[in-house]
């Protein structure tokens, strides 16, 4: 994410792995062929890649179990790390919606287009498959219904702007296929401090994630601790330079009912 001085900019703008789950434990296998492929294709940039080693795409991809195919949509991409992830991994037969709020009424006359990163990745022939689509963020939807709802540390800035979470959740819920999957990654709060932090230090406690999710009519799937960082009190801002890209994050899976 990217510091700026209107908070929706600030935030929007930024072998086997075991992923351990509150109910059991997950071998998550990223020697798949089409995650291998997404994380050594050579149109990503230098910029993503140096990022890998505290990201760790390749596990995180594989605890999403994405393939080719699927359609995906992603809520708040950011600067498009996990866009260009995705569209090469669900590869030409599958497509990647990046869903990006539109500009604020409110906005700065130089806050930058918070659609431009992802616009500039969709215009490039490599990333073909990937559909930019630009709406007020209680709307923000895919255009067909999707296999896979996903967003990178960016939930916690819901609870920062007048809108209404369990209907986004409910739209989220609604925008998936019978069975489809909400993957929510985010910066770990202190345990029972619910929604507090959200604003102060852009963390989130992920105990109340899970219920406020779970009460769109989502089932809970599992919780992978492969971003937990253990050393990190969760007191500081993630933008400080002591914890910045090596916070303790959460990855919660949720699921749509099949039926």
């Amino acid at each position: 994410m990217t510091r700026y001085s209107l908070t929706l900019a600030s935030s929007v703008l930024a072998s086997l792995a075991l992923c351990a789950c509150t109910t059991r434990a997950v071998l998550v296998d990223t020697s798949s062929s089409s995650i291998s492929s997404a994380v050594a294709n050579a149109d990503r940039p230098d910029a993503d890649k140096t990022r890998d080693a505290n990201r760790k795409p390749a596990e995180t991809l594989a605890f999403l179990g994405i393939h080719p195919g699927e359609q995906v949509a992603e809520l708040l991409p950011g600067g498009g790390y996990f866009t260009r992830l995705f569209s090469n991994a669900v590869g030409p037969t599958g497509h990647v919606y990046a869903l990006v709020p539109e500009r604020p009424p409110n906005a700065p006359a130089d806050m930058p287009d918070l659609a431009g990163p992802v616009k500039a990745i969709a215009a490039n022939p490599a990333f073909a498959n990937v559909t930019v689509v630009v709406q007020p963020i209680n709307k923000l939807a895919a255009p067909t219904p999707v296999d896979l709802v996903f967003t990178s540390q960016n939930y916690h800035d819901l609870h920062n702007f007048p809108i209404d979470i369990a209907g986004f959740n409910k739209l989220v819920f609604n925008s998936l296929k019978p069975g489809g999957l909400y993957v929510v990654l985010d910066h770990s709060a202190q345990a029972g401090s619910g929604f507090r932090d959200t604003k102060t230090l852009h963390r989130i406690d992920s105990d109340a994630l899970k219920q406020e999710v779970m009460a769109a009519g989502f089932e809970y799937v599992g919780t992978s601790s492969l971003l937990a960082n253990a050393a990190d009190p969760r007191t500081a801002t993630v933008f400080d330079p002591s914890i910045r890209g090596k916070t303790d994050q959460f990855i919660l899976k949720f699921q749509r009912p099949k039926k």
